[in-house]
């Protein structure tokens, strides 16, 4: 399983961003799609999250500034970054809960990472 983000860049303080992140492989189901964050010199951090049933959640931090979706039929997660600041830039890290036939578990799978710069 892989998982392959995209969508970063640099913008301007106040602009927009939208991340995605397609998993691929071999994946009967996935539960919990996500994003997290590091910025330099500090800890990976949750950003949003959503269940298999669209159920979102998000870092107060983030909250009415970000919306996270999902394509269950694509495996892809989105992540619509408005209202950017600068205290935003980090790479952006995409996760989920993979889970395959014969498997007892899910599995937990992080993508690469896409960074993005917000310029004051």
């Amino acid at each position: 399983v892989q998982l392959q983000a995209s969508g970063g860049g640099l913008v301007q303080a106040g602009g927009s961003l939208r991340l995605s992140c397609v998993a691929s492989g071999s994946i009967t189901s996935i539960n919990r799609m996500g994003w997290y964050r590091q910025a330099p010199g500090k800890q990976r951090e949750l950003v949003a999250v959503i269940g298999s049933g669209g159920t979102p959640n998000y870092a107060d931090s983030v909250k009415g500034r970000f919306t996270i979706s999902r394509d269950s039929a694509k495996n892809t997660v989105y992540l619509q970054m408005n209202s950017l600041k600068p205290e935003d830039t980090a790479v952006y890290y995409c996760n989920a809960d993979v889970w395959n036939y014969g498997w007892p578990l899910s599995r937990n799978y992080w993508g690469q990472g896409t960074l993005v710069t917000v310029s004051s």
